[in-house]
């Protein structure tokens, strides 16, 4: 998982739960590891993170999956994921076909990146368009649905999918076997 400056908490936790309950209840564990181009990071809502992994170690061929969180332009979030080292390591990301998960304003990033031309996505809704329209700039089809999957990019509208994101990319790791069983063990169903 990829934090860049200014990242909303809660849209990477979705992603550390759900990975982290596969671990510890799942039939097909997942093993992630958070990355940023920063040392230390400050997201949206004052709350600090410190990444495993320096980013100049990742080699996306070690990696099944990028998760992206979104985040805010005024926290600094579009001075990180607008870097170009990011932009090419999802560039690499996308030419082995491997998962890019991004929610709501992570989308941005991958459209920049150029992945997304042709394509079919989302990305945060509100705002007059704004974000939408720069997806649009990019070159993406942008769909207005919640969540869109074009074969190995996932997107989505806002905070509130994160947690569907999230299942989704474990089903696309594993199985929806696997999904169902961490959801069972996180109380979304009575199974």
């Amino acid at each position: 998982m990829f934090l860049a400056q200014g990242f909303e908490e809660y849209e990477a936790g979705v992603f550390t739960d759900v990975i982290g309950w596969s671990r510890v209840e799942g039939r097909e564990p997942v093993d992630m590891i958070t990355t940023g181009l920063r040392p230390e990071i400050r997201c949206k809502w004052n709350f600090n993170v410190r990444p495993e992994i320096e980013f100049d170690k990742i080699n996306s061929k070690d990696y099944d999956a990028l998760a992206i969180p979104g985040g805010f332009e005024d926290a600094g979030f579009y001075e990180d994921v607008f870097d170009e080292r990011f932009l090419d390591l999802i560039r690499e990301f996308n030419n082995e076909g491997k998962i890019i998960a991004a929610v709501c304003a992570a989308a941005i990033p991958v459209g920049k990146s150029g992945v997304l031309k042709g394509r079919n996505a989302t990305t945060y809704d509100l705002s007059d368009g704004f974000r939408r329209k720069q997806l649009a700039d990019y070159g993406a089809n942008v769909q207005d649905k919640h969540i869109v999957i074009d074969k190995n990019i996932i997107t989505s509208t806002g905070p509130a999918t994160g947690l569907d994101v999230s299942f989704k990319l474990l089903e696309m790791l594993t199985s929806i076997e696997n999904v169902n069983e961490v959801k069972k063990h996180m109380r979304f169903t009575n199974r």
